[in-house]
């Protein structure tokens, strides 16, 4: 079992379109998948109570106790994604101790880079008692279509000194529609979102392989 966070302390990063979508991938390859809603604004439990047929199984923890025993609930699970809280320093704590991976969806806004200072310092600090682990990277997510991403984005991300995917997530109508039915962009006729969500479990997996396998 290898538990995979989406986190970032500022609201409106695409943490929940990620994490769900995520989720669904994980899914369609054929993995059992347990989703985290660690928020307690409950976003990701709006999505999957939408849809009474939803294939991924969700379970809210919205305490930094709870979640401290997720390792041991969720034992039988290939994959559990954790939706991260906004802005609770308990929380994302808590997410950062019990994961294998840590996924930063960033917009491309100086004000979410500035953000993620935070996060990464965390993460870091973790990583120093812990030889490496979770590892992390940076996702920018919400990328207007059509628009040059500029270098200086890439460039201010490489000062945290963390990975930063090659996959980007568009701002695609798709992710709010499918998301109000409880579904994702596998459920949708949209080539493009599929492609580039299937991009980012891609890159996540060979990133993250050699934890896997030492966690299997």
């Amino acid at each position: 079992m290898s538990i995979i966070s989406v986190l970032n302390p500022k609201g409106g990063s695409g943490k929940t379109t990620i994490s769900t979508n995520l989720a669904r991938s994980l899914h369609e390859r054929g993995h059992s998948v347990l989703l985290v809603d660690s928020d307690p604004q409950g976003s990701a439990r709006d999505w999957h109570a939408a849809n009474e047929d939803n294939p991924i199984e969700l379970v809210a923890l919205d305490r930094p106790n709870n979640v401290k025993t997720l390792a041991s609930m969720a034992a039988n699970y290939d994959y559990v994604v954790i939706d991260g809280a906004a802005k609770l320093e308990d929380m994302i704590a808590a997410a950062i101790k019990v994961s294998d991976f840590v996924l930063i969806p960033v917009q491309p806004s100086p004000y979410d880079i500035w953000a993620a200072s935070d996060l990464v310092d965390f993460i870091k600090a973790r990583q120093e008692v812990t030889d490496g682990v979770p590892l992390a990277s940076f996702v920018i997510s919400r990328v207007v279509e059509g628009t040059r991403l500029g270098g200086d984005v890439r460039a201010a991300l490489d000062e945290y000194a963390l990975p930063v995917f090659e996959t980007t997530i568009t701002q695609r109508q798709v992710y709010p529609q499918t998301a109000s039915e409880g579904l994702t962009v596998y459920d949708a006729d949209n080539a493009k979102a599929k492609a580039e969500t299937t991009a980012l479990t891609d890159e996540l997996l060979d990133m993250f392989a050699p934890v896997a396998q030492e966690v299997a």
